[in-house]
């Protein structure tokens, strides 16, 4: 089980309005902002749940190789959620809420590209 991860934005504030709209309808919001001064280097945000941050995205001139990070969602609906708020903030589509059985049987996703071109996907395995 992966503790978190990390990957490297462009532009942090872009970025921040994208998964701050992007991740609110999961439930998954900024717990750690760390300034560039207090880490000496680049400021970083980490999202989460509750006090643990488990997805932290950091500025640098150049943004972390493309990248694939799928968020679990408790239902479908939620699925839906995520990608209007996602396109909203800006989000591109990369494939609307809908069954991926190719996976498997219960598989329903949807994925976006954030602002560096990040493919990020809300996805539920609960059956209908």
């Amino acid at each position: 089980m992966l503790d978190h991860i990390g990957l490297k934005v462009t532009d942090i504030e872009r970025s921040r309005v994208f998964y701050d709209q992007a991740l609110k309808p999961l439930g998954i919001s900024v717990i750690m902002d760390v300034s560039a001064a207090e880490t000496g280097s680049t400021p970083f945000l980490g999202y989460g749940e509750g006090r643990k941050p488990y997805f932290w995205i950091n500025q640098q001139a150049r943004a972390t190789e493309l990248l694939h990070v799928a968020f679990a969602a408790e239902s479908r609906a939620k699925v839906d959620e995520f990608y209007r708020a996602a396109m909203a903030a800006g989000g591109r589509d990369n494939g609307p809420p809908g069954p991926r059985p190719h996976y498997h049987a219960s598989y329903y996703g949807a994925f976006v590209l954030d602002p560096d071109g990040h493919n990020i996907e809300a996805v539920c395995h609960a059956p209908e």
